[in-house]
């Protein structure tokens, strides 16, 4: 059968495998010159890594190969029987070699000089080519590189030469349709599955990447041609220092820095708990998509949307005036983790490799075993590069590991999502973190067939549904649909054995803009904030055996380090969150938050006042709140507050840009802060 596939595909297939073993070798190279001896890369995660490498080179390989494969059957310029085609190919194969090997040089000096692989920031040092030229002349052996790239393309040349000839010159027997068909088929698929990269819903990613917490692991696994195209298209995330040590002093006093360093820029604050439970409890974090407030029942929404998230709210702490920084599912999932806002503006903070790693809170859980519940695939907005890349000991479960069918693009429905999660949960018999996010009330709002007795609702009419902020029966049933998961879960909670043992908090990943709300505060419409504005709820029957409602302004940068409170662990916090429960910030709350579009605005809400304002500047507004006519610009009017609220947002955003650059893994220890 050999004898029948075409030349071509034999040079292809040839030409093939010798990028992807010379891109191997240079992986194992570079694994083998920068793995630390005091700290090396195990094998259950080099083999891993170098898997997913793997995978990576094969892409790179078939992506620099394609003008080959699309063009090289074509007579006048076939790479085997016309001289024509053997220079065009053999000159395209030495300049895409070419480009690759400068790519993968200058990635190792990058990697010896910054530990990290090359990514779009080093685009920096050609704003001072000659100082940089003259940096890597004396820093790096220039002439022996130059040597070895020489030899290189020499035994390129002499390769080249000798696998056209063997192919041109091989057994061949032109193969019937059929089977020229079937040759054609396999090829193309097998072409378009390495590109794909993996058996999933999701290609693969360099999130991929992120397996582990040891910070060389993907290091190993990425690939420096496409990983830094990768960081080129979401852009790094710059920032001005000039302005971050402008707002130092209003921003440390704000987070209640430990030993404030305005030369060091230093938030490193150490966390004391406010509470001291007797045991250690359990917390589940729970995502709810797309949960706005003013859909909720005890929004006094008259459609009911929410019978079970109600009757949770009146037995736990409920915070009505809680916003997220963004509107977005992957933003959400990157504040509600770091404690940070996602400030990126072209795609989201979780596709950035160059910001990815972040000091996590949650790592101070060091007994806990920690889980991350969802319905689809982690690949989805590259979050688990966030997730497990920075989470120690993280379990993902996601599409595959579930015995639950498939609902639709979503994965898994959300009651099946809580069902699985209930079942690992309850089978614990230490502490645990879990986070579920539920992905359900999306278009195509799919109600499963197995659905514990969920009845579907018609006798809404259109124009109630809208004047309520539901655009149609199919959302409102998904919504409906949501909160029916959320009793059944909690329904199953409370016959555990764990339910007593464990802080359940419940919040919106963000909110909706919406036409009409009529039920609700004009100013949700009026000045979008309904695409913040989400409920939290804790719910600790250890902790708070009876519900109340808590008014303070609170942010989803909060939830992380409010949650490490609850359970009595002191910590170490380098992010904007505070402890909901501190009293020495309960005079000075604020929520930063952020519009991403063709002009994104920033901007901070209180418990009375909304200021907003454009990245540049302009357009600076003071609105009231809780006014039934919201949209008069009131800072003449209160010009004192407008200036400290325009102080506090244009502080927390260029700190936010800093700190996601300069937020690394650290030793929580019990809390303490080194200095």
């Amino acid at each position: 059968m050999i004898h029948r596939i075409p030349p071509f595909i034999r040079f292809f297939l040839a030409v093939t495998l010798f990028y992807l073993a010379l891109f191997s070798a240079a992986r194992l190279v570079f694994w083998l010159v920068f793995d630390n001896p005091h700290d090396p890369l195990g094998l259950g995660e080099l083999v891993p890594a170098l898997y997913v490498g793997l995978k990576f080179d094969l892409r790179l390989t078939l992506l620099m190969l394609a003008p080959l494969l699309l063009l090289g059957w074509i007579k006048w310029i076939h790479p085997l029987f016309t001289r024509v085609g053997r220079r065009l190919w053999g000159g395209y194969l030495g300049l895409a070699t070419l480009v690759a090997a400068g790519f993968y040089v200058t990635d190792f000096g990058h990697y010896a000089y910054l530990l990290s692989r090359l990514d779009s920031t080093a685009l920096r040092f050609l704003s001072n080519p000659l100082i940089s030229a003259q940096m890597v002349w004396e820093s790096y052996p220039v002439l022996p590189w130059l040597l070895g790239l020489l030899v290189l393309f020499a035994l390129l040349g002499l390769l080249y030469a000798w696998v056209t000839r063997r192919c041109a010159e091989a057994e061949y027997a032109p193969p019937r349709l059929w089977q020229r068909a079937l040759i054609v088929v396999v090829c193309l698929g097998l072409f378009a599955g390495g590109i794909y990269g993996k058996l999933s819903w999701y290609p693969l990613r360099w999130s991929d990447a992120f397996f582990s917490t040891h910070v060389f692991a993907p290091a190993v696994a990425s690939n420096p041609v496409l990983y830094f195209f990768d960081t080129f298209k979401t852009g790094a995330l710059v920032y001005d220092e000039d302005a971050v040590r402008t707002a130092y002093p209003l921003i440390a006093e704000f987070l209640g820095v430990d030993h404030p360093d305005p030369d060091r820029l230093d938030f490193v604050r150490s966390v004391e708990p406010m509470f001291q439970p007797d045991r250690p409890l359990n917390v589940v974090i729970v995502l709810l998509e797309s949960f706005t407030t003013y859909k909720t029942g005890w929004s006094d929404n008259p459609l009911d949307p929410t019978p079970n998230f109600d009757r949770l709210v009146t037995e736990s702490l409920l915070f009505p005036n809680f916003f997220t920084p963004t509107a977005g599912t992957a933003r959400s999932v990157f504040t509600a983790t770091t404690g940070l806002p996602d400030v990126q503006l072209r795609s989201t903070a979780s596709r950035n490799p160059t910001i990815i790693t972040q000091h996590m809170i949650s790592n101070v859980l060091e007994d806990y075993e920690k889980f991350f519940f969802l319905g689809g695939s982690a690949s989805w907005g590259n979050i688990r590069g966030l997730l497990q890349g920075n989470i120690q000991g993280l379990q993902i479960y996601e599409e595959g590991d579930y015995a639950s069918p498939r609902n639709d693009v979503w994965g898994i429905s959300d009651l099946a999502l809580f069902r699985e999660a209930h079942a690992v949960l309850q089978e614990q018999t230490g502490p645990f973190l879990a986070i579920l996010l539920t992905s359900g009330n999306h278009r195509p709002y799919t109600i499963p067939d197995d659905n514990d007795g969920f009845v579907i609702r018609d006798d809404v009419p259109q124009d109630m549904l809208v004047s309520h902020g539901f655009h149609s029966l199919a959302e409102f049933n998904s919504f409906r649909f949501m909160d029916h998961a959320v009793g059944r879960f909690m329904d199953m909670a409370r016959a555990a054995d764990y339910y007593q043992d464990t802080v359940f908090i419940f919040f919106g990943d963000h909110g909706h803009l919406t036409e009409a709300a009529v039920h609700y505060y004009p100013s949700e419409i009026q000045l979008g904030l309904a695409q913040f504005r989400v409920p939290l709820v804790i719910h600790a029957p250890a902790l708070f055996p009876e519900g109340r409602v808590l008014d303070a302004v609170a942010s989803e940068m909060d939830v992380m380090t409010t949650m490490t409170s609850l359970i009595g662990q002191a910590h170490v916090n380098t992010t904007l969150g505070r402890d909901l429960f501190n009293p020495r910030f309960d005079q000075d709350r604020h929520a930063f938050v952020m519009t991403h579009g063709a002009v994104p605005s920033i901007g901070v809400i209180n418990d009375r006042f909304y200021f907003r304002m454009h990245l540049d500047g302009a357009a600076q507004s003071l609105h009231l709140i809780h006014a039934e006519d919201s949209r008069p610009n009131l800072i003449d009017q209160h010009p004192e507050t407008a200036a400290g609220m325009r102080d506090m947002t244009r502080g927390l955003y260029e700190t936010t840009r800093y700190m996601m650059n300069h937020n690394p893994h650290r030793d929580h220890g019990s809390g303490s802060v080194d200095k």
